[in-house]
């Protein structure tokens, strides 16, 4: 009984805390996600004061809040539309890569830790943070946006690039030998392949499926088959959230755009619990003795991120404007680099704290880089122009006709 109360008395506190904290951010014009990793820092370990007894509640509900994020990510999408991304897109993805998995490697060679540190440092610093990315565009209203669907494409890239990543990461950190590793792939491919098959080939049954005129049984059937599919597809090595994401992409009309409007609530309630527990994960101070490290890391990856959006952004005939808007969206890293990590710590304990620090840099950093990149790179140009004589300055470029 006590351990009840103290667990629903945490549990008041911390939603209560999430809902004042969101409401400050949103007075200000700020995302919210700042200020729930600096609370959950407050109260985890090593903080002001820290919470037990809501502890395993709080990891339930970021898992929970994860797979919501990829969820309603995979919404935006139809089946068609994600063969069209993987057909346009897949030069992005390889820029993304080479650029922003390269430094992290090189870093992890530099401090002499090995070629299987190398591989996971890769991982943390080239995976973007879907989720988190996903809350920014809604906060910033800019789902509509030419460049979104730019953005999205590189992260779902990314997203299903895991599938392939993880399983080798896995079976190089255990030391197994070759045949063991190619058979873990060959699961986490299949896996892959047949719900993408199911989806292209059989959505529009499973959208019947789950179809209901009641809210409740479609939001019942919903949420259980995305818990169902990412558990499975966990089981499977292949991560949770992308099991999610492609449960949303099988969904599509009606039953997706009442799925949508049902669980963004639950999504942002939830999606508010992972970024506090991540917080909460975060001994602060492990973090000074890599913070330089960390620093340099963060401020090379948000320069090539950011090279990454506007190079898709201009290869898909974007703006200006939106180009930098795509490259600032991408910055933020969160919770793919928290699980790449927290694999690799077995083998290499140094990378945990790095990979935390650098992580908190540009789960804070990215949604600022989101807002401000654009108006930034813009303002430049513009007092240069005010020191261009009158006749010499370039006819202004028309507006684009969407954002």
């Amino acid at each position: 009984m006590h351990d009840t109360t103290a667990m629903l008395i945490e549990l008041g506190a911390i939603i209560l805390a999430l809902g004042l904290l969101g409401r400050l951010a949103g007075r200000v014009g700020f995302s919210p996600i700042p200020l729930y990793l600096l609370a959950g820092l407050a109260f985890g370990q090593g903080g002001i004061l820290p919470l037990q007894a809501s502890e395993e509640f709080v990891a339930t509900g970021a898992e929970i809040g994860v797979i919501l994020l990829l969820l309603l990510l995979g919404l935006e999408y139809s089946a068609s539309e994600l063969v069209t991304t993987l057909k346009t897109q897949y030069p992005s993805g390889a820029v993304d890569f080479v650029l922003n998995a390269v430094p992290g490697a090189a870093m992890a060679f530099l401090l002499g830790w090995g070629p299987v540190a190398a591989v996971a440092l890769a991982g943390v610093t080239w995976i973007s943070s879907s989720g988190v990315i996903a809350k920014v565009l809604g906060d910033l209203r800019r789902l509509g946006n030419r460049e979104t669907p730019v953005v999205l494409g590189v992260l779902v890239l990314e997203d299903l690039a895991m599938a392939v990543y993880l399983p080798i990461l896995t079976a190089l950190l255990a030391g197994v030998s070759l045949a063991g590793g190619a058979v873990t792939l060959l699961i986490s491919l299949g896996t892959v392949g047949a719900v993408l098959y199911v989806a292209l080939r059989h959505g529009r049954l499973v959208s019947r499926a789950v179809s209901s005129d009641s809210a409740e049984m479609l939001l019942l059937a919903v949420l259980g088959l995305t818990l169902l599919v990412a558990g499975l597809a966990q089981q499977l090595h292949v991560s949770a959230a992308v099991g999610a994401f492609l449960v949303g992409i099988a969904l599509s009309g009606e039953v997706a755009e009442g799925a949508s409007s049902l669980l963004t609530p639950l999504r942002d309630l939830f999606a508010a619990v992972f970024f506090v527990f991540f917080g909460l994960h975060t001994d602060p101070a492990a973090i000074p003795p890599v913070l330089l490290p960390a620093l340099a890391l963060a401020t090379v990856t948000t320069l090539t991120k950011i090279a990454t959006g506007y190079w898709a952004a201009r290869r898909a005939g974007i703006s200006p404007r939106g180009r930098w808007r795509a490259g600032g969206t991408l910055v933020a890293r969160g919770e793919f680099s928290i699980v790449i990590a927290g694999l690799a710590v077995g083998a290499e304990p140094r990378i945990g704290p790095l990979a935390t620090a650098y992580v908190l840099i540009l789960v804070v950093l990215g949604p600022l880089a989101a807002r401000w990149t654009e108006p930034l790179a813009h303002r430049l140009p513009r007092r240069a122009a005010h020191r261009t004589p009158a006749a010499a300055q370039p006819p202004k470029e028309a507006a684009p006709a969407h954002r």
